[in-house]
């Protein structure tokens, strides 16, 4: 079988730190000189002050949009509409995941510059080169792959640490699957997420991505909730903006992201991505016979920072629900078929049905 050709992207540039969008409008002047920002929920309007103030005796076009919703086709057409009678050279997102997938669409469409302001940290959608894009009835439509990331991300680590603790928990749920994903990709030769070979750094990157979490996470929770900027929590924002962003979208998916993919057919389950991600991500190890050592590291970590270990952690209470998930994840097309030898929905099914289980006795033998 021949190579795949190596493939590395990454934003133009990351800055992280606190009251780091007080020096926006000097980080940004050479993009261009009119802005508009796609800004969303309150964390957006803490942000936009921030913003404003870094523009104090500076000349520069802007004009703020309020966001609410999913990165809809009309949402999208409506904005590009307003790029092209304002003259617009760089586009804003400041918000979480639906925001920042908007942002960078219309950015793509109008061949615009694109600026991501994360204002939670409850995925890396903020330095990866798509979006999930959606019908005007909050149907799936596809995924949407750019031929370059983000110019910049500017993430201001105050502001995530004002933000509710259940997006970081979220995004590190995220960021715990990226190492063990990109793993089974390097092994089985799978394409990454830019459908190029895995090099030696983004690989490195996802290694860097678990033992970050595993180390800072607890800590970076307990700054998270009292609002406080520490070294624990730039680290967990670090990891869960940067370093899972970059390294899925250098490496790969596998199982955790499949169940994830599965459990959207389940209606009951109404937790965030990254939080449906890190029961798969357990689901995974179990379906690749880990070592109990490293099982037990990983549900450690998951019971210390509160993500689901259970399917009733994520609203499921009828167990045959997952068989529907595992149709879904075992599809042809989906990720886990990156595994070895690829998988069944039955074989799915059974490791949802043990990681359940498992969870119960392990919360239980701790409560």
């Amino acid at each position: 079988m021949a190579k795949r050709i190596k493939l590395m992207r990454a934003p133009g540039a990351y800055v992280q730190g606190k009251d780091a969008l007080l020096e926006f409008a000097d980080r940004v002047e050479y993009l261009g000189k009119s802005f508009l920002f796609i800004a969303g929920g309150r964390s957006g309007a803490a942000a936009k002050v921030k913003i404003e103030k870094s523009y104090e005796g500076k000349d520069a076009k802007r004009r703020y949009e309020n966001f609410s919703g999913h990165s809809t086709i009309s949402t999208i057409e409506a904005l590009r509409k307003i790029v092209k009678e304002d003259s617009i050279d760089v586009i804003v997102g400041i918000g979480g995941g639906s925001v920042i997938d908007t942002a960078k669409a219309v950015a793509f469409y109008e061949g615009k510059a694109v600026v991501i302001v994360p204002t939670v940290a409850s995925c890396d959608a903020a330095c990866t080169g798509l979006s999930v894009i959606y019908n005007d009835d909050h149907t799936f439509n596809a995924y949407l792959c750019y031929p370059k990331n983000p110019e910049m991300v500017i993430v201001d680590s105050q502001v995530i640490a004002d933000s509710p603790v259940k997006f970081l928990v979220a995004g590190m749920g995220d960021a715990l699957a990226t190492y063990f994903e990109a793993l089974t990709c390097v092994r089985t030769a799978a394409p990454s997420v830019e459908n190029g070979g895995i090099t030696k750094v983004a690989f490195a990157i996802t290694e860097l991505c678990y033992k970050t979490i595993i180390e800072h996470g607890p800590r970076a929770i307990v700054a998270n909730e009292n609002h406080v900027v520490t070294d624990d929590l730039e680290a967990a924002i670090e990891a869960s903006i940067y370093l899972s962003g970059v390294g899925c979208d250098n490496a790969g998916v596998s199982i955790a992201h499949a169940i994830y993919n599965g459990m959207t057919d389940v209606d009951e389950c109404t937790s965030m991505h990254g939080d449906v991600v890190a029961f798969g991500t357990i689901c995974q190890l179990l379906f690749e016979c880990a070592p109990t050592e490293l099982l037990d590291e990983v549900m450690n970590f998951c019971y210390a920072i509160g993500s689901p270990m259970t399917l009733a952690d994520m609203g499921i209470t009828d167990k045959e629900r997952c068989k529907i998930a595992a149709a879904k994840a075992a599809s042809p097309t989906d990720s886990a078929q990156n595994e070895p030898g690829g998988c069944t929905p039955e074989e799915l099914y059974d490791v949802m049905i043990l990681a359940d289980a498992l969870g119960k006795k392990f919360k239980a033998a701790r409560q």
